[in-house]
């Protein structure tokens, strides 16, 4: 029994961590781990979730995107909706204008 409280404490008994996570205990350390390897796949999701209604998400985000690509775009995560707002847009474009 206590190997299983165990297990449970540790995040074993859960399936890998993603950044799509809609829960931000789930998401941030996925996140912190993408970056650890340097995993840009992920990029997309994290300019997703620069409109997340929760700063936390917003603020490992934006973090994460400037580890990954040396860009912040001019990104906030502590700015009014609408300077975030076009920041994200510039986020989008600069994905469009990424090689494949």
């Amino acid at each position: 029994m206590l190997a299983v409280a165990i297990l449970a404490a540790s995040g074993c008994g859960h399936g890998p961590r993603s950044v799509s996570d809609p829960d931000p205990a789930e998401k941030i350390p996925a996140i912190e781990e993408a970056v650890r390897r340097h995993d840009a796949r992920v990029i997309p999701q994290l300019i997703v979730d620069l409109k997340s209604d929760d700063p936390a998400v917003r603020f490992y985000s934006i973090d994460a995107l400037r580890s990954l690509t040396g860009q912040d775009c001019g990104y906030r995560y502590f700015a009014e909706e609408d300077e975030r707002k076009a920041a994200v847009e510039r986020w989008n474009q600069w994905l469009v204008n990424q090689p494949q």
